[in-house]
């Protein structure tokens, strides 16, 4: 199996999409190139669409706006037990297979991320969180004992409720804290090359976008609307200390780590 190779103080946040959750196979052949990375190393994961499968079993009606959940207190419970549960230990347990030494983690484990509930001025979102604070100094002692960290996004308040929060933002939140502690490049991998110019074409990736040239493809309508928010959360990153910013396709991650594929996400 080949090795990616990255340094005693690089870090990767990786956070992979639904489409690979959803597929055993690729989710299998993308947990094997996880697995090789020898570096420290944090995975960051959703649920794909076993979450709005079982809750169509049980006969919970789920809302979506602007692609985010909306969170009701039956929904909840079936993210967590789909998320934090099935989902995260079944990672974990190939991973092990792999010869990688894994811990499956959410928020709420070893106060690991604190959130609050969404305040929004006209949308009710229910039990959906926004980050306060990252426990950095466990966070580090974990990956200092070699553990590749596998996190689920559902987060606490520290007054006894789990929050249901953005596996993208969790990701982004995660880079942002530990980039005083290492050097961390942050991969978002989901089911595109990359940043398209065009949204049907896999052939029209831009390889680098910095943001005056991003605020040129907002302007002219050339950025496919689902795109905006991870970008927003990229250059958000970046702001905040991370190293580099990785967008492409889940199946492309060795690639994606040496930089020999996706779209590099730049501050200058």
């Amino acid at each position: 199996m080949q090795k990616y190779y990255a340094g005693m103080n690089k870090l990767y946040v990786i956070k992979i999409g639904g489409n690979i959750i959803d597929d055993e196979k690729k989710l299998s052949s993308f947990l094997k190139v996880f697995a090789s990375m020898d570096d420290k190393k944090i995975l960051v994961h959703g649920g794909g669409k076993l979450a709005t499968k079982l809750a169509e079993k049980m006969k919970v009606e789920q809302k979506m706006i602007d692609g985010r959940r909306i969170t009701d207190a039956e929904t909840l419970k079936i993210v967590t037990m789909v998320y934090a549960g099935y989902v995260n230990k079944n990672i974990v347990a190939q991973l092990q297979s792999f010869e990688c030494n894994a811990m499956g983690l959410c928020g709420v484990d070893g106060d690991m991320i604190l959130a609050h509930k969404r305040k929004h001025p006209a949308i009710d979102f229910g039990y959906v969180g926004d980050v306060d604070t990252v426990n950095v100094p466990l966070l580090k002692n974990l990956l200092q004992q070699n553990l590749s960290l596998v996190f689920a996004p559902i987060t606490h308040d520290m007054g006894g409720q789990l929050l249901n929060t953005n596996a993208d933002t969790i990701a982004q939140e995660i880079a942002k804290a530990l980039s005083h502690e290492y050097e961390v490049k942050l991969i978002y991998s989901f089911e595109k090359a990359g940043v398209l110019l065009d949204a049907d074409d896999e052939r029209t990736v831009i390889n680098s976008l910095n943001p005056s040239y991003y605020k040129e493809l907002k302007k002219e309508e050339k950025i496919f609307a689902g795109m905006i928010p991870k970008l927003d959360n990229a250059f958000a990153a970046l702001n905040s200390g991370v190293n580099k910013v990785i967008i492409g396709k889940a199946e492309n991650l060795g690639e994606l780590i040496t930089g020999r594929s996706g779209t590099t996400i730049v501050n200058e």
